[in-house]
């Protein structure tokens, strides 16, 4: 585990912060996103961008890597020079997260074949009108479970004949995984706030600049 994570899940002041501020920034983020009442996937990018974001307010910008290669599908930042995976998922089941991300179904075969575990993971449960939370699961904890559970409890490929959108963990790993002693959670309760938002309204502005 990186260590200095320690102080965002442990430091009260933070902890308060988180608990206040994300789920109005990812309200924002689901209202920036929306099109027709439905909010598009381009909502996770949006999240990531949010979560990465609390790393540089914490840990400031001379510690946290955002351009990473796309050679490192798995990895979305570094921290201290350590790679972390940032995953998010809205509902109360465990099922849908993604691995990664790919349409080909003989990579998604690869990648069960040879996948271990090797970055941190911070992962942010969205639940509206409910308690959820954002974890945060070494490494170490992952290689605990994948080994105990194998590999084929541990991965789910998308079923034959459809149109893949990537490899996911299993509800039984995931569950397992944020239910663990040694992964950190901080608990939020998800709500709404009211919010006026017009996603075009900055860029308007910006075009009315001369």
């Amino acid at each position: 585990m990186i260590q200095q994570i320690l102080d965002l899940f442990n430091d009260k002041k933070t902890v308060e912060k988180i608990q206040n501020k994300l789920p109005k920034l990812f309200y924002l983020a689901e209202l920036e996103s929306q099109r027709a009442g439905k909010v598009g996937m381009e909502v996770g990018s949006l999240r990531e961008r949010i979560l990465v974001s609390l790393l540089l307010y914490k840990f400031g910008e001379k510690n946290v890597e955002t351009e990473i290669r796309i050679t490192e599908p798995e990895i979305d930042v570094l921290l201290f020079y350590e790679p972390i995976s940032i995953k998010t998922k809205t509902g109360t089941g465990f099922s849908g997260v993604k691995l990664i991300w790919t349409v080909d179904e003989k990579n998604a075969k690869e990648f069960k074949e040879n996948y271990i575990p090797h970055c941190d993971i911070m992962y942010a449960q969205i639940n509206w009108d409910n308690i959820g939370g954002l974890f945060y699961i070494p490494v170490e904890t992952q290689k605990n479970v994948f080994e105990k559970i194998g590999r084929y409890e541990y991965i789910k490929l998308p079923p034959l004949g459809t149109n893949p959108r990537g490899v996911e963990i299993t509800s039984k790993a995931l569950q397992t995984l944020t239910s663990h002693n040694e992964t950190l959670k901080i608990e939020i309760a998800w709500k709404k706030e009211r919010i006026e938002y017009n996603p075009f309204k900055r860029w308007v502005e910006l075009w009315k600049q001369d």
